[in-house]
């Protein structure tokens, strides 16, 4: 099983906020959280996308790979506190006021998947994404059942 990691180091954000994107792609297949990454309005979506990529890049590059991208899934994304740039703000009546600007470094690690769990993970990945809700039986209350079986019982005892 093959695994691989990538790290940006001193992105512009914060690690709160990075970890919340992070949280949307993980476990998730690679193709997947590329596509969940490419609609997520957040700025560091972006970057996070970049990692990805080149996580995957280097489980291309080491050997045993199996050569199929579609089994490989992000086993761990995670975003730690990088170096706080220290900066003052002017303030009222002489006064000075500090700005910390943060940094994160995101790190995405991705794996693969053994060939049987691979078969199972892309069908429950197809019936997740066709996005339909099941549909309510007729026996669970429904207001048109009810009113064709007033209408019989009515034509019956007519007849």
């Amino acid at each position: 099983m093959i695994e691989a990691h990538a790290t940006a180091r001193g992105i512009r954000t914060s690690a709160q906020k990075a970890g919340l994107v992070c949280a949307l792609i993980r476990g998730k297949g690679v193709n997947q959280a590329l596509a969940t990454l490419q609609f997520t309005r957040k700025t560091i979506a972006r970057e996070l996308a970049k990692v990805l990529r080149s996580a995957v890049a280097n489980a291309q590059q080491k050997d045993g790979f199996g050569g199929d991208v579609e089994r490989l899934y992000v086993a761990a994304c995670y975003a730690n506190q990088g170096t706080s740039m220290k900066r003052v703000r002017p303030a009222p009546m002489g006064r000075a006021f500090r700005v910390t600007k943060r940094t994160a470094h995101l790190t995405v690690q991705v794996a693969e998947r053994p060939l049987k769990i691979a078969r199972v993970a892309e069908e429950t990945d197809a019936t997740a994404t066709k996005g339909s809700r099941p549909r309510r039986s007729a026996a669970a209350g429904s207001t048109t059942e009810k009113k064709t079986t007033a209408t019989k019982k009515a034509a019956t005892a007519k007849a």
